[in-house]
């Protein structure tokens, strides 16, 4: 006799529709067991960084390793897990083992929500996480000139935009010569000297709206790089363009 049939809840606070089905659904404790450790596989954020980029490439782990800025041995150590709870699959040719996300329902299904998740969560601007890493750097330069006026760390570039922070790093100096806090600073400087002589705004207004809470650190920034503080700049300046005139 199944004892689960004619389930009625203590309370009633209206009918759940097919409750002594639902009540069998939730006594499978196995099914539930089996979709908890598929999550569990993916409670990691590289795993799940692994696991987004083999639904659109096939990769050998070396490969790998340089898009996430990894070692190897690292990338080899989520492969396994992923591989175990079946989320990937592998192939080999020759030396070479090549993965890519499983070819099943339950992987396609997870990347969806990964994705859509992302997509919710993550901030709204338009992001091609197929990019190369140059191309993304260029976007992180251009989304930091866009918004001079915040102080975005380099941990909130990094999870905008997927990317490991030391390969954010690296890749940043690789192009622009420079680390991204030097750079921008320069960039914030510039910004600032054209509104002192092209704008009436005061000293401490053009502080914030160059990243700067602080007025006397804005004074001892723009100095390191113009030798003068930003008062004296304007004089010289303004007098200057009002001889040119």
């Amino acid at each position: 006799m199944n004892e689960l049939k004619d389930f009625h809840l203590p309370h009633r606070h209206g009918e759940i529709d097919n409750i002594d089905k639902v009540s069998d659904v939730l006594q499978n404790v196995s099914y539930f067991a089996i979709v908890s450790d598929i999550f569990r596989q993916l409670g990691d954020p590289t795993r799940v960084r692994i696991f987004w980029i083999l639904n659109h490439y096939e990769l050998c782990v070396i490969n790998m390793a340089a898009l996430l800025g990894m070692s190897s041995p690292a990338v080899s150590h989520h492969l396994k897990s992923l591989n175990e709870c079946g989320l990937i699959s592998s192939r080999r040719d020759g030396k070479e083992v090549y993965y890519k996300a499983s070819d099943t329902e339950e992987s396609r299904l997870l990347h969806i929500v990964v994705e859509k998740i992302m997509e919710i969560t993550c901030p709204k601007e338009a992001v091609d996480y197929g990019a190369s890493s140059k191309e993304i750097i260029h976007s992180i330069h251009k989304y930091m000139l866009e918004h001079i006026s915040e102080r975005i760390t380099i941990e909130e570039l990094a999870k905008k935009y997927l990317m490991n922070t030391t390969t954010l790093k690296k890749v940043f100096k690789e192009e622009y010569g420079t680390s991204i806090a030097m750079h921008m600073k320069e960039h914030r400087m510039e910004a600032a000297a054209t509104m002192l002589t092209d704008t009436d705004k005061s000293i401490a207004e053009i502080a914030s709206l160059v990243g700067y809470e602080s007025q006397s650190r804005f004074t001892s920034a723009f100095k390191s790089q113009y030798k003068l503080v930003p008062s004296d700049y304007r004089k010289i300046n303004m007098k200057s363009n009002k001889v040119h005139e």
